[in-house]
């Protein structure tokens, strides 16, 4: 790749790509643009055009994009119930695509031959961008100086910034690596590499420690329609206010907190600690709506596809075929997802006390313990016989 004379760098500013960004100009003495995606990280955005300058960037691109995130890849994902693995949320997973996507667009804006990213070759990351990027644009190439270069570990970048006069947050005291969106933070590494080993406290960012959360229950009304979040107690907030909102309600409660060992798509298991508070909440709520406006069928053959659904968002196939057309079925279903959950959130717990919907499909007439007109008990004699047919056929063996 000798002839690169323009690079498109997805950057942080953090320790791996601020180095990334030094090494790729050292290595291929070429042009490098950085472009940062504002996806609800906060104060640490502040000063990053000057650090990124400072370092070496021909021009730094800051782009907000909380409300795309939320609205377009978030929302959807949600509306799917995706989780992974039965516990992660997927919020990494459901920004690399948007953040490729950006990446992408500045490439063609700027006439870059190639596009440049920090995720290591041990992750899921790299992955996530570069199918990414063979989706929208195969013309690109890709920079990945974790399989490129010579340094082997944090240690190594560590070094390597103080040698080239860069400033860094991550010491060898606390090296670990963050992500952090509206959606969600992680944290891997360091102390976590022990499955053993119990979090520090000060792991976590987002959440009070459930055993400090207020000793009274808060209870919150959460309205949807379409299956997509729209208010809080009565007032409609966007899709990325929403979020935001949540997280500061859930956090003070202690929600949204995980500690898991998960199966990376390239192999290996890993060990991460997320806090997802808000995302917690609307998952919990979007399930109890559908309860009572899903066709039970229809809920099944949902239920039986999230997981495939969840993991071609975290292999890194969100601008896939396959997920697209899923994604149609499961916009589908959520038509008439439309309603209200009130809830109790207390230490920790997220408590669906009470739903409705004007498409409910919950009827207390047939359902009721006190005399009916709408139902014949004696239909169910011949329901249970014909479902039995197998079981006595099957009896002969014994």
């Amino acid at each position: 790749m000798s002839n690169i004379k323009r690079v498109v760098l997805a950057y942080s500013g953090g320790l791996d790509t601020s180095v990334i960004l030094k090494w790729i100009k050292n290595t291929y003495n070429c042009e490098v643009i950085t472009f940062t995606a504002d996806l609800g990280q906060g104060e640490e955005l502040d000063g990053l055009e000057q650090k990124a300058i400072a370092t070496g960037a021909t021009k730094a691109y800051i782009l907000d994009l909380k409300e795309e995130f939320a609205k377009d890849y978030v929302f959807p994902a949600f509306r799917a119930g995706a989780i992974y693995e039965g516990r992660y949320l997927l919020g990494t997973s459901l920004a690399r695509p948007l953040i490729a996507k950006k990446m992408v667009e500045i490439a063609r804006e700027v006439g870059a031959d190639a596009v440049a990213h920090g995720a290591t070759g041990k992750g899921n990351d790299q992955v996530r961008f570069e199918l990414s990027v063979m989706a929208l644009a195969p013309e690109l190439k890709t920079i990945a100086p974790w399989r490129e270069w010579n340094l082997r570990s944090r240690t190594d970048l560590i070094n390597y910034a103080k040698e080239n006069g860069i400033h860094v947050p991550v010491t060898k005291k606390r090296p670990y690596s963050c992500d952090r969106n509206l959606l969600h933070i992680s944290f891997e590494g360091g102390e976590l590499e022990d499955p053993w080993a119990e979090p520090s406290e000060h792991t976590y960012v987002l959440t009070t420690p459930p055993e400090k959360a207020p000793d009274e229950p808060e209870i919150i009304t959460l309205d949807f329609e379409k299956g997509d979040p729209v208010a809080i107690n009565g007032k409609r907030y966007s899709p990325a206010e929403l979020i935001l909102k949540l997280n500061e309600i859930g956090g003070r409660h202690g929600i949204g907190r995980i500690d898991i060992v998960e199966n990376r798509f390239v192999g290996m298991k890993s060990r991460g600690v997320y806090e997802t508070p808000g995302g917690t909440i609307i998952h919990v709520a979007h399930r109890d709506l559908e309860g009572i406006c899903l066709d039970r069928e229809v809920m099944h053959l949902r239920d039986s596809l999230i997981p495939r659904y969840s993991e071609m968002i975290y292999y890194g196939f969100w601008f896939s075929p396959e997920r697209e057309s899923l994604q149609k079925y499961f916009d589908a279903t959520q038509e008439r997802v439309t309603g209200s959950v009130r809830l109790k959130l207390y230490k920790g717990g997220v408590y669906p006390i009470g739903r409705k919907s004007p498409y409910s499909l919950y009827n207390s007439e047939l359902v009721t313990f006190e005399a009916d007109e709408v139902y014949n008990q004696q239909d169910a004699t011949g329901f249970i016989r014909l479902q039995g047919l197998r079981l006595i056929a099957g009896n002969k063996r014994l």
